[in-house]
């Protein structure tokens, strides 16, 4: 029976079977209202949420930097014998037993069982209130490189080197979050343009050709937005759009907004976090290269695959 129920399985859902899906971190929402958090919020199949969560796992500890993750036991705030397991446990744990073939009909090797626990740092799994979404976050003290990471996965799906994915339609890479409101929202945009500024300084042109995303998915209609419009102003897009040019101009004098062809990109996106009071929105805001967004039909994050419907991912 066990024979016949394999040949029926695809690839992917073989795959999917030695990969324990991870619980979602309830103490995530409260964290992110105190701290900024960078990670990955990821577009997929609507009521294939689980399929793509098991998926974007395996493809991000393919390309996440292997640095030393905090210790839980200095942290008062976690009880070490008690802790949540990981995304990174978890899967450490599958790949240490024996397991299937994978997708592309090869075993995960002991060598990678042993990298994955050496000190790839936590993602926590994030609760969110809408389909079609995933939000993992790395803790408040790690900022790997989210936008690098992302820019490898690309590349490699682009060589051939990593199989398309099948659920996950586009993975946002965020470098930071912070509450809705105008001097949080620009002192982010400034410290990340900043940084991409220096990073690139010899190659960006003059003036520096901007343009601003602004993607309000998952609260856009909801009862809470349209009664307190008048207190959030930053949901108005026009304004958000001023305050987020205002810190690029801020940071370089020279800069023009160009929505064909932008040097850099600044994303922002609402979070709709499940488990939060009324009255806290979180942000999660990314400056991105040219590589990573497409401007046509909207500015928006490249799509992992050629064949995603724009109207079932991020904007």
């Amino acid at each position: 029976m066990a024979e016949e129920g394999e040949k029926v399985m695809s690839p992917w859902e073989q795959h999917s079977a030695v990969i324990s899906l991870p619980r979602f971190d309830y103490n995530a929402p409260s964290s992110l209202l105190r701290h900024s958090h960078s990670g990955f919020l990821i577009t997929c199949t609507i009521k294939r949420e689980k399929s793509a969560t098991k998926e974007a796992i395996s493809i991000l500890h393919k390309f996440l930097p292997h640095f030393n993750a905090p210790s839980f036991e200095d942290s008062k705030e976690i009880n070490p014998t008690k802790r949540m397991r990981t995304c990174t446990e978890q899967i450490a744990e599958e790949t240490n037993s024996t397991t299937p073939n994978s997708e592309d009909g090869k075993s995960l090797s002991t060598n990678k069982a042993e990298a994955l626990t050496s000190g790839v740092p936590s993602l926590s799994l994030v609760k969110l209130t809408k389909s079609g979404l995933l939000l993992l976050t790395f803790p408040n003290n790690n900022f790997p490189n989210t936008v690098n990471i992302l820019s490898n996965i690309i590349q490699a799906l682009e060589s051939g080197t990593l199989n398309l994915p099948v659920w996950c339609h586009r993975i946002f890479p965020i470098q930071a979050t912070c509450g809705l409101n105008e001097k949080e929202l620009q002192e982010v945009v400034t410290m990340l343009v900043k940084e991409f500024v220096a990073d690139k300084q010899d190659k960006l042109e003059r003036p520096l050709k901007f343009a601003v995303g602004y993607n309000r998915r998952g609260i856009e209609d909801t009862k809470f937005v349209k009664e307190n419009s008048d207190a959030f102003s930053l949901l108005d897009r026009n304004k958000c759009f001023d305050v987020v040019a205002s810190a690029v101009h801020h940071v370089v004098e020279d800069s023009i907004v160009d929505l064909r062809s932008p040097e850099l990109s600044v994303l922002v996106e609402f979070l709709p976090l499940s488990g939060v009071p009324n009255g806290s929105i979180v942000v999660a805001v990314s400056v991105l290269p040219k590589n990573l967004v497409t401007t046509k039909p909207r500015l928006c994050i490249k799509a992992l695959t050629s064949n995603t419907k724009e109207g079932s991912v991020a904007k």
